[in-house]
């Protein structure tokens, strides 16, 4: 089925791995970031493998952009049935050493930049009784690790999220699915180093690729799930802390990426 889809921070990552994977199945894709011309590359590379992509150089971090971003989707393939709140970025550290300011930036990308793009897509979903959000979360949304308390926390609030429109949703036709993957394969880590301020220890958590989360969230899109963990076995670890968090304080230690200055 050929599905018309927003994608956030689609420029590079998961969400330009999912966009490539759902334009093989000829989907119509939004896509949005700040670095217009990332965007053009991604938008050629959608456009070869099948799919028609619409790049709109926007932040998420502005309401009236997402709202924007959403109308422009609308206004070129006449409706939409996915949006996917990828956009996001970490700050390693511990929690004292997170500057306030820091903390509101993440904040702003990665839990408002969500809330916005949701709240744009919802109004159209419920007008045509249908849609699917895609949020891209994190392992660390559902179980917090050393040094990553700052990224977490903006985790744990999509997480949150999309728990409560997931029950206020129940019963019709609209989905919410909350993607929680483990370390990923992406710019992500050159772009927290340099958000942190320098480098930071090797984890030593599992880790998959891009492309292996872009496939689960393309299950999702057939077979929606309120929860997926592209590393399968990640969902223990969400389970071992629900039945003993504190046992799994000491299991999650090596996890950590402690800082190095």
């Amino acid at each position: 089925m050929s599905r018309v889809i927003a994608i956030t921070g689609a420029s590079a990552g998961i969400g330009r791995a999912t966009a490539l994977r759902l334009a093989r199945d000829g989907a119509s894709i939004a896509i949005c970031a700040r670095r217009g011309n990332r965007l053009d590359e991604v938008a050629a590379e959608i456009a070869a493998a099948g799919g028609q992509a619409l790049p709109i150089v926007a932040d998420v971090t502005s309401e009236d952009a997402m709202q924007t971003f959403v109308a422009r989707a609308l206004e070129r393939f006449g409706t939409l049935d996915v949006m996917m709140c990828n956009a996001g970025f970490g700050i390693y550290g511990a929690i004292d050493d997170i500057p306030p300011a820091q903390m509101r930036k993440l904040m702003d990308i990665n839990f408002f930049g969500t809330y916005y793009a949701a709240r744009a897509a919802l109004p159209i979903f419920r007008s045509q009784q249908r849609g699917h959000i895609v949020i891209v979360s994190s392992i660390v949304g559902k179980r917090g690790v050393p040094y990553m308390g700052a990224y977490s926390a903006t985790k744990f609030a999509q997480v949150g999220m999309a728990e409560c429109l997931r029950s206020e949703v129940q019963g019709s036709n609209i989905h919410v699915t909350v993607v929680c993957p483990v370390s990923t394969a992406t710019e992500f880590v050159d772009v927290m180093t340099r958000e942190t301020g320098g480098s930071v220890s090797q984890s030593l958590g599992p880790a998959q690729s891009v492309d292996e989360v872009a496939e689960a969230i393309a299950r999702s899109l057939e077979h929606p799930r309120p929860e997926v963990y592209p590393y399968r076995k990640a969902r223990a670890l969400v389970l071992l802390n629900a039945i003993a968090p504190g046992f799994t304080d000491k299991v999650v230690q090596k996890f950590g990426r402690k800082p190095v200055r």
